[in-house]
């Protein structure tokens, strides 16, 4: 038992440190070295969402594909919570927890493990994003939101969810669109392309007229990127979204990296090295040549 909770523990350390990670393949590994103790039936009505759960809508006609399968068949794979002071927040399974209460289901089989709220926020990213495409608005508030809280840089981000760096960039761009025009992107009347064009420009209410224009008379993403060259449209200047190290810090991140073989991290004064078990911990202090004297 011991020895599937140190997996475990290494699993979640891949989730949250790894720079590209596959969260079903974390999440099968967390299932996988879960003992029968590990597994608690809850009641569904007793779970809440993830607070930062970017996905605003659910594919109605998919849930309830999934509702008759869970109806026929069964849950196959448990969902994994934490404990709040009012029953539990989902970790991973919202679709599965939606679809067992529309087939009925009071109960669920879940897995019950701490997680912070910086991983909370980035287990809803990175199952969302992996898994089932998020809509570009959703996509945006998601990388704005955990760029905004956590000390990760636009670079980071983008490995982590396994994009380009100018990938992230266009898509943060959305967030500053008119909340009609985000509407339009959602409902798909306006596609990714003709918004992220859209979000360079800086007065919101031309924007706004000019976003029902090409809805209403289909103008092309050629043409708009034309309408977009006219000097006479005011820009938005280029906003660096990146929440930069301090270079020093940079340099001393890389060189413990490089000696102790694990990602190691430096932000507001705090140096933090994550290890995934006594013996990686034990390994570390060797490689800087600390030993501690056991009085007993």
């Amino acid at each position: 038992m011991e020895t599937k909770r140190k997996a475990l523990g290494k699993g979640l350390e891949q989730l949250f440190n790894s720079e590209n990670v596959n969260f079903e393949e974390v999440e099968r590994e967390i299932v996988a070295n879960a003992t029968e103790a590990d597994i608690h039936e809850i009641p569904i009505s007793s779970i809440r969402s993830n607070p930062f759960q970017p996905r605003k809508r659910f594919d109605e006609d998919k849930l309830k594909e999934l509702s008759e399968s869970i109806k026929e068949h069964g849950l196959f794979q448990p969902i994994i919570v934490k404990k709040s002071i009012k029953g539990y927040e989902l970790v991973a399974g919202e679709r599965r927890t939606k679809a067992a209460k529309m087939a009925g289901f009071e109960k669920i089989p879940a897995i019950i493990r701490n997680f912070s709220d910086d991983e909370m926020m980035q287990v809803a990213l990175l199952e969302n994003t992996q898994r089932e495409n998020l809509n570009p608005i959703e996509e945006a508030e998601a990388y704005d939101q955990i760029l905004k809280k956590s000390n990760m840089t636009q670079e980071e981000l983008a490995k982590k969810v396994s994009k380009s760096r100018s990938y992230i960039t266009n898509v943060l761009g959305l967030v500053t669109l008119p909340e009609e025009v985000k509407k339009l992107v959602i409902d798909g009347k306006l596609s990714m392309a003709h918004a992220r064009i859209l979000s360079k420009m800086e007065d919101e209410n031309y924007v706004s007229r000019l976003a029902y224009k090409v809805v209403s008379e289909g103008i092309s993403v050629r043409k708009l990127e034309e309408i977009s060259r006219d000097t006479k449209i005011p820009k938005k200047k280029a906003i660096n979204r990146t929440v930069p190290l301090n270079k020093v810090y940079s340099l001393y991140e890389e060189a413990l990296r490089d000696k102790i073989g694990t990602k190691v991290t430096i932000s507001s004064n705090k140096l933090t090295i994550p290890f995934d078990s006594d013996e990686d911990l034990v390994r570390i202090l060797e490689v800087l040549n600390i030993s501690v004297e056991d009085d007993d």
